[in-house]
């Protein structure tokens, strides 16, 4: 799978960003596999919000060549079904996790993520 894109969760992200030893972090570890990363614009929110004053100016060059995919209408759908079926299995994600998985469903991209199985999400280790 050399070259493909996937939508990285912010998990992956944190991960990464608090690891001292950068080359053991699951990003590092997909980049050198040749995966090429996206993410969700609320993966873009719960990255800014969560940084520290000092932390942005880093969050921002670190951000400036990923694509970021928007949580459009397709997405919402995407989410509403997602959710239905979490709640029948009462298995329900927070809403943030759930808009994330989501877009990828939405646009048919793979995700690297450390969170739960989601039915039609395919994930990336």
């Amino acid at each position: 799978m050399a070259n493909k894109i996937i939508l990285a969760d912010t998990s992956i992200f944190i991960d990464h960003f608090r690891k001292s030893d950068k080359s053991n972090s699951k990003l590092i570890g997909l980049y050198d596999h040749g995966y090429r990363f996206c993410i969700s614009s609320i993966t873009e929110y719960e990255i800014y919000y969560g940084a520290a004053d000092k932390q942005i100016e880093y969050w921002r060059e670190f951000l400036s060549d990923i694509n970021i995919i928007s949580f459009d209408s397709n997405a919402a759908q995407a989410a509403v079904k997602i959710s239905k079926l979490l709640k029948l299995k009462s298995k329900q994600i927070d809403n943030a996790d759930l808009f994330i998985a989501a877009t990828a469903i939405s646009n048919n991209l793979p995700i690297a993520t450390f969170f739960e199985r989601i039915d039609n999400l395919t994930l990336i280790d």
